[in-house]
């Protein structure tokens, strides 16, 4: 996937060097825990002893699903676009909370299935309105999946060369946690009725539907699928673009913040296919969406936070940059031992 990227191997050189200097500071080895992992990560990740949380970025991709033909959300698909216009309103949490954390956003028409006026603050993707009815057909054409991940890569590229050191992904989608439960279905072979929750609100009878839709469009492929094959299956343009995204921020050493159920379906996309990408990666909360635990399970990875959130737009992505500020001022304005004239632990 995005083989013409290519993704920077860690300086081991430096890992050993900053994990040095975290152990030096004036603390106990290890007393602020998951912290030290996270200054290392973003040490490691960013290429320099000297890591930054800012400036910090979020994309914002927002696209519509055919999907949602088939009942498998609570809410019209009209939703989706008029959640972007209340994004450039500045009117949603992801708005709030990137003004309260101090990050920038991006606002990106991955897909949406009506068109909006042209605006300066919406960056479109142009590949097409929405994806087709993955129960009867597939999504998107392998085409138009290589047009949605080099976007999306392109995106974070630009992003990394104008400055950002952290880029927060989020996704606005009617129906996408149906594309997002069946991605990982199709790749990691994950239990399907596990993955398949109320998403922004059904009923037990509307999750008993929309668990029948999805087995009927699971039917039509063979598992495990490549990562590739999973997305032109199962659609989501917004999903694919954050996937480019985490490919194209970590050729250009910036850190990736992946959010909750949906843009998780896009990181096990994109560590499937790289790797390598991983060093790259930061997971910042587990959702109440029931299945992203097996997400974040398959991936062998830990969140930083867990608030019982389960909105999208990056919120939870956002709300974890404070640790990763705090992970970098704890590795570059923290004491040493030497340096206080503190006396280190007793042999």
């Amino acid at each position: 996937m995005l083989d013409h990227i290519t993704i920077p191997k860690p300086d081991l050189a430096l890992s050993k060097r900053v994990i040095s200097e975290i152990n030096s500071k004036t603390k106990p080895p290890g007393s602020l825990g998951r912290i030290e992992d996270l200054a290392h990560r973003l040490a490691v990740a960013q290429n320099t002893d000297a890591p930054a949380a800012d400036p910090a970025r979020l994309l914002l991709f927002a696209a519509d699903h055919g999907l949602v033909e088939e009942g498998v959300s609570a809410w019209p698909q009209e939703v989706t676009g008029q959640m972007v216009l209340n994004f450039l309103a500045g009117g949603a949490a992801a708005n709030a909370f990137a003004k309260a954390c101090g990050a920038t956003i991006t606002i990106v028409d991955a897909g949406l299935a009506q068109s909006l006026p042209a605006r300066a603050d919406l960056v479109c993707a142009n590949i097409r309105h929405g994806t087709r009815n993955s129960a009867i057909e597939d999504a998107l054409t392998p085409d138009e999946t290589g047009q949605a991940l080099r976007f999306g890569a392109d995106l974070a590229i630009a992003a990394a060369d104008d400055g950002a050191k952290v880029i927060a992904l989020g996704d606005m989608g009617i129906g996408n946690t149906s594309s997002a439960a069946l991605i990982a279905h199709s790749i990691a072979d994950l239990d399907l009725n596990a993955l398949t929750g109320p998403g922004a609100g059904l009923d037990e009878r509307g999750v008993r539907h929309k668990l029948g839709v999805l087995q009927k469009a699971a039917d039509r492929h063979t598992r495990p699928m490549e990562p590739i094959a999973a997305l032109s299956a199962y659609g989501g343009l917004e999903i694919a673009c954050m996937a480019g995204a985490v490919i194209g921020a970590a050729s250009r050493h910036a850190v990736s913040v992946i959010d909750g159920f949906i843009s998780t379906a896009a990181a096990l996309v994109a560590l499937s296919a790289r790797p390598e990408a991983a060093e790259y990666v930061v997971f910042s909360h587990r959702s109440e969406e029931p299945g992203h635990r097996l997400m974040l399970n398959e991936l062998n990875v830990k969140p930083l936070l867990d608030l019982d959130l389960r909105l999208g737009e990056g919120s939870g992505a956002l709300l974890a940059l404070p640790l990763l500020r705090a992970a970098c001022a704890m590795l570059n304005d923290m004491a040493t031992f030497e340096g206080a004239g503190v006396s280190g632990q007793s042999e």
